[in-house]
């Protein structure tokens, strides 16, 4: 049985996390995509676009869409990029968007619920909503790609972030670098 996910993209930078994903994900998967009006309007501003991956794509305005109930099935969802709006309405379990509801249903039903946080720094009222979040089921991920890769580009960046949120969505993918120790010729001082 083929994999369903549901990718919701939110009013923060880094959509190109979003596009990443679902370079990767749409060609193994299939892919419920929304996109709220703010990251349609940053889309623009960052250069990146959405378009030409063979997803579903659901109005985030419909909360009579299949995905806004708990008796569809699929096997997890991703928010990336999760602004700090759709964080608080995730952690109030607090509903107005097809995005939030969709990931209401992912925390009741107990399924992955991935929100992937591009915001800096980080006020006490984030802190407590990623907690709230955490405590209710999902994983909060912070876009922060690590350097022991020793990156050459922003795309081997985006590809580290990428990779995590794959791994934790239970998606075999071969990109990103994998920690496997320091290197002969690296000095640690």
């Amino acid at each position: 049985m083929e994999k369903e996910y549901v990718i919701g993209v939110t009013g923060a930078s880094g959509i190109v996390y979003a596009r990443r994903l679902l370079e990767v994900l749409a060609g193994k998967a299939r892919v419920h995509l929304i996109v709220s009006g703010t990251a349609r309007e940053i889309a623009v501003h960052e250069g990146v676009s959405l378009d030409g991956f063979p997803v579903i794509e659901e109005d985030n305005r419909n909360l009579a869409a299949e995905i806004a109930s708990g008796s569809f099935k699929y096997d997890g969802m991703a928010i990336v990029p999760c602004s700090m709006k759709t964080l608080a309405s995730v952690s109030a379990g607090f509903s107005d968007t097809l995005i939030a509801r969709a990931a209401d249903v992912c925390l009741k039903e107990r399924r992955r619920c991935i929100l992937v946080l591009r915001e800096m720094p980080l006020s006490r009222i984030h802190l407590r909503n990623m907690l709230a979040a955490d405590e209710a089921g999902a994983t909060v991920m912070v876009a922060s790609p690590p350097f022991y890769g020793r990156p050459q580009t922003i795309d081997d960046l985006v590809d580290m972030v990428v990779a995590r949120v794959l791994d934790h969505l239970g998606v075999e993918h071969d990109i990103g670098k994998r920690w496997s120790g320091y290197d002969d010729d690296a000095t640690v001082h």
